[in-house]
């Protein structure tokens, strides 16, 4: 009875342009195989896009994710998409979410559910048959926002007039539903920096200011994964220029040093962004020419090969902060560190620039298409041809010709090689 009550009442069909995106979201991303799947093998069961995906399009953005909420359970859900030839695997299927993949795409589908117990990081949950009680443990009334694959919206909390009209509203009480998941205060700035039309209700920015203490709670990894989604250029553009959610930003995130960067962009500089990565725009937010960087690997999990990144562009700054860049010492970095350690540097110093330098541009050109060449003197030759035995000596030698050889632009001669050895 519900069921049918909720087609009766709540669903809303959408626009012909809206409904059609959804229709070829289901199809593009194969997701349709999915709904099939749940409704030839189940009499009572339903599936539905929500959140994310749905917002994006209903504001015509791109959809790189999809979740979807089903009234099945867990272990049925499973039971289809084996029974259907669907891979999958048990995510978090303690919290009810079943990660379905198709040609390696991912589709979280999450059983619906209600909160039992939360203590500000962690919720005690219960599954459900009830989906306007899934849509009120939402956070906001934007990602309460659901679709079947005909393009069918239910919407129970009007999430999408307030898309429309740029209000970012907590479902229930603010206070309330901060408590339960600290994480939705910086899930509000990056929400209200990216769909907003309006100023702050001045009695959110209260509730937020007098709860920030409960972020110390959340783990450093689910700090960290909202700080790679709110780190993009227009939500740190927006973000940035707006004092009071920026002053929020630094209370959680000390370590940005340089979020005023982006509140002032030059339009060389805001073009270059549109290349900038993740770990690139991070860099530029943390470094700062003191151990800024150091706290900031140590407090959060990265990657070592991040970590490198990250590091050379910081020591090199420390180290070459007001000298002129070279052809030569882009050659040895490139040589020695690689493509991306030169074009992060380049592209730093193009960013900070007052103006567009021809110069660094001329450079980056230069390096990004090029390989990093081998060098061409072996110990092999150096034993055979100069008669030099294995050991130390030889290992010496070879450094000095690569050295050499890197300074003359991954050139040399014979008569500057016979030069080294004789030295």
């Amino acid at each position: 009875m519900n069921s049918i009550l909720d087609i009766i009442f709540l669903r809303r069909n959408n626009f012909k342009n809206i409904t059609a995106s959804i229709k070829d979201l289901s199809t593009h991303k194969k997701v349709d195989q999915i709904f099939k799947a749940i409704k030839l093998n189940s009499t009572t069961g339903e599936i539905r896009y929500v959140g994310g995906c749905i917002r994006k399009i209903l504001n015509n953005e791109v959809v790189d994710d999809i979740d979807l909420a089903t009234n099945l359970e867990p272990q049925e859900v499973c039971e289809i998409l084996k029974n259907n030839n669907i891979k999958f695997y048990e995510s978090g299927i303690e919290h009810g979410t079943i990660t379905a993949m198709i040609d390696n795409f991912k589709f979280e589908i999450t059983t619906l559910r209600e909160d039992v117990e939360t203590d500000g990081r962690h919720a005690k949950i219960k599954f459900s048959k009830d989906w306007k009680k899934d849509a009120s443990r939402r956070d906001f009334t934007i990602n309460s926002i659901y679709s079947d694959d005909a393009g069918n919206l239910f919407d129970p909390f009007n999430g999408k007039k307030d898309l429309e009209n740029g209000y970012i509203k907590f479902i229930g009480e603010p206070d309330k539903r901060i408590k339960e998941d600290y994480l939705r205060i910086l899930r509000y700035l990056r929400f209200y920096s990216n769909y907003s039309k309006h100023h702050h209700d001045t009695d959110v920015i209260k509730k937020i200011k007098i709860n920030i203490g409960g972020i110390s709670k959340l783990s450093k990894e689910r700090l960290f994964d909202e700080l790679k989604k709110i780190t993009n250029i227009k939500t740190l553009e927006k973000l940035s220029k707006d004092k009071t959610s920026s002053e929020i930003f630094l209370m959680i995130f000390p370590e940005i040093k340089n979020l005023d960067f982006f509140s002032k962009l030059k339009p060389h500089s805001f073009n270059l962004t549109r290349e900038f990565d993740f770990i690139f725009l991070l860099t530029l937010m943390i470094l700062d020419n003191s151990d800024n960087v150091d706290y900031f690997l140590y407090k959060f999990n990265i990657s070592n090969k991040d970590k490198k990144r990250i590091k050379l562009l910081d020591n090199f700054y420390r180290e070459n902060s007001s000298k002129k860049i070279t052809l030569n010492d882009l050659n040895k970095i490139f040589y020695f560190s690689g493509k991306q350690a030169v074009i992060d540097i380049l592209n730093y110093k193009i960013f900070k620039s007052k103006k567009l330098d021809l110069k660094l541009k001329e450079f980056k050109d230069h390096f990004i298409n090029k390989i990093i060449p081998i060098m061409p003197i072996k110990a092999d030759l150096l034993m055979s041809k100069y008669k030099i035995s294995k050991g130390k000596i030889l290992g010496d030698k070879i450094k000095s010709i690569e050295e050499k050889w890197v300074e003359n632009n991954f050139n040399i001669s014979d008569q500057e090689v016979e030069n080294i050895l004789k030295n």
